[in-house]
C-alpha cells in the first residue's frame, strides 16, 4: 500500500497566501526560468512559498502572452505558479494581492521593501492579460452535488488530501490514464511540504491510501 501522509494545512495555505510575485528575465518557452531568489540571503524563507511544480515550457499555451507574463512576474521570489493552483474566481484577488506586494506593500515592513527592491509590477493591461490567462486555465472545483459518493471513504480521502492546499478538483479535469501521474505529482508536493515547512509533531492525520483516492478519481474521470 502506498500511503499519503498529509502535511500541515495551515502552514501550506499560509505560504500560498503570502507568496510574493516579481519580475523575471525569462520567456515562457524557457524550460527552467532563472530563479533570482535562490541567490538572495532570503532564499531559505522564499523556498517555502511554493513547491517546484511546473516549468515554463509546461505551462498551458506556453507561447501565449499570458504564459509569458506568468513567467515574467512569478519567478524571482518563488517557484513558477501553475494556473491550476486556484479556481477562476480566486485569481483576480490573488493577482491583486501579488501586485500590491510587488509594489512593496505587505505586513513585513522593511523586509518587504527589501524583498521587492528592483521589482517591477505589471501594467494594468498586463495584469488584465495575466488574470484572463490564469482564469482560462484555472482549477475546476468539484461540485459535490454531482458526486454523491464523495461522502464515501474513497471520496472523503480524496477531498481531505486535496483540500489542504487548494480546492478539490473535478475528477473530469483528467482522464483515467492521466490521474495516476497527477496524484503522484501531488504526493511529491506533499512530501516537499513536509520537508520544507512541516514538522512531524504538526503533521495531520489520517494517513491516506493513494489507491483509494485513485479509484474515486478514475471512476469519475473524463473519458477522452
Amino acid at each position: 500500500m502506498i500511503a499519503l501522509r498529509l502535511p500541515t494545512a495551515a502552514l501550506i495555505l499560509a505560504a500560498l497566501a503570502c507568496a510574493p510575485a516579481a519580475l523575471g528575465a525569462s520567456g515562457a518557452g524557457d524550460p527552467d526560468p532563472p530563479y533570482r531568489w535562490k541567490q538572495t540571503p532570503h532564499a531559505p524563507m522564499l523556498e517555502r512559498l511554493l513547491p517546484p511544480a511546473i516549468t515554463a515550457a509546461q505551462l498551458p499555451e506556453p507561447q501565449s502572452d499570458g504564459a509569458r507574463l506568468t513567467v515574467k512576474y512569478c519567478v524571482q521570489c518563488h517557484y513558477l505558479a501553475s494556473p491550476g493552483m486556484h479556481p477562476a474566481e480566486r485569481w483576480p484577488l490573488v493577482t491583486d494581492r501579488m501586485v500590491w506586494r510587488m509594489e512593496g506593500n505587505g505586513n513585513l515592513g522593511t523586509l518587504m521593501k527589501e524583498l521587492m527592491a528592483g521589482v517591477v509590477a505589471p501594467t494594468a493591461g498586463e495584469k488584465a492579460t495575466l488574470v484572463a490567462y490564469l482564469q482560462r486555465h484555472a482549477l475546476t472545483p468539484i461540485d459535490s452535488a454531482r458526486y454523491p459518493d464523495l461522502a464515501q471513504p474513497e471520496g472523503r480521502a480524496f477531498e481531505i488530501a486535496c483540500s489542504q492546499c487548494h480546492a478539490a478538483p473535478d475528477p473530469k479535469m483528467h482522464t483515467s490514464r492521466e490521474w495516476p501521474k497527477v496524484v503522484e505529482r501531488m504526493q511529491r508536493h506533499m512530501g516537499w511540504a513536509n520537508r520544507v515547512v512541516g514538522e512531524p509533531k504538526q503533521r495531520t492525520h489520517p494517513v491516506l491510501d493513494t489507491k483509494a483516492i485513485l479509484r474515486f478519481l478514475q471512476r469519475h474521470a473524463r473519458t477522452a
